[in-house]
């Protein structure tokens, strides 16, 4: 088995969190997105994972190249570094590693997270992963048939056709079909909406005999922008938090409450503070004095004198808000 992961986008709906770092490195619950999404996938495959080729943009550095590399070489698999030089469609996307794409395949866009309590199988021509939405117009969506066969796939319907969105997790039989399928596409200059699109390779399989049934997940976690990030880490915390060790043995706690689950990294003090539930507080950071809640912070950053709710808060910030002293009456309001 093979997985391809298109990731060069530039998540832009994510600033100012990528402007430095690639959105599926952006760590969710502690791990980088782009690795929770390949140690899940491995969860439910049942077969060996032979290589894990990584699509990403040239200017993405070494440094995450040797990451992406480490996490397939954790999983034991070989780890394949491609790039995709400009955006023109998810199908362009993912024939930038055409070398990878043979055999057994699954094809998972680096922006999404789930949970899933099924078997991969392997023996199926096609797999589509969907998730029921109420409203499903920004997404591709899927038409079943009476025997649970996919008989359309539809990119962005702008009437409604159907309430099964893809989530962006694709299995294949037989990677070499679809390689020649996106191949046509290009060749043939073929676009959808102004790209080349992955649907329509399918849509070629489909027509040729491939049988692609669905495989619906049991919750579907979107990490596209910041608001939709700190929910995805609130519920990977319930997941994780029977699994992983979620406070590292080095925190200096006083005079303080921590609310589980949190994850809470190496070196991080906290003081005459509140925090939690579903906080991910990262190494070297420090909490002063303040209450924090449902918000991920990332390394090396100190919160004195606040109350944080529903963020997320990059490295090496500081944020210090007004310590006083009040003596008010009552019935007063300070806002």
């Amino acid at each position: 088995m093979k997985i391809i992961v298109p990731m060069a986008g530039m998540g832009k709906r994510m600033r100012p969190h990528t402007l430095k770092v690639p959105k599926p490195l952006i760590p969710v619950a502690g791990k980088p997105i782009v690795q929770r999404l390949v140690e899940d996938i491995a969860g439910v495959c049942e077969e060996n994972i032979e290589e894990i080729a990584f699509i990403i943009g040239p200017s993405f550095g070494k440094e995450v190249e040797d990451m992406l590399v480490n996490v397939a070489e954790g999983l034991g698999a070989k780890g394949t570094i491609c790039y995709q030089e400009e955006a023109l469609g998810t199908a362009h996307a993912i024939l930038c590693a055409e070398k990878a794409l043979d055999g057994k395949t699954i094809i998972a866009f680096a922006d999404t997270l789930f949970r899933a309590d099924f078997t991969l199988d392997g023996d199926a021509d096609g797999i589509i992963w969907v998730q029921q939405i109420e409203d499903p117009s920004a997404f591709g969506v899927i038409k079943l048939d009476e025997n649970n066969v996919i008989t359309d796939f539809v990119e962005k319907p702008e009437e409604f056709v159907s309430d099964l969105a893809i989530i962006g997790i694709y299995y294949v039989k037989d990677g070499a079909a679809l390689k020649a399928e996106l191949n046509y596409l290009i060749e043939n200059d073929i676009k959808d909406k102004g790209e080349y699109q992955l649907t329509n390779a399918l849509e070629a399989l489909k027509q040729k005999g491939t049988r692609f049934v669905p495989g619906q997940v049991k919750e579907w976690l979107d990490c596209g922008n910041y608001t939709a990030t700190v929910y995805t880490n609130q519920r990977v915390l319930e997941f994780i938090k029977e699994e992983e060790k979620m406070i590292a043995d080095s925190v200096e706690s006083k005079n303080s409450l921590i609310i589980e689950p949190c994850l809470i990294g190496e070196g991080v003090k906290i003081e005459n503070s509140i925090v939690g539930p579903h906080v991910t507080l990262s190494s070297g950071s420090q909490v002063v004095n303040t209450i924090l809640k449902n918000s991920i912070v990332y390394e090396n950053t100190t919160i004195e004198n606040e109350v944080i709710e529903n963020s997320m808060i990059g490295t090496d910030v500081t944020i210090k808000g007004q310590k006083r002293e009040l003596s008010m009456g009552s019935f007063s309001t300070d806002v």
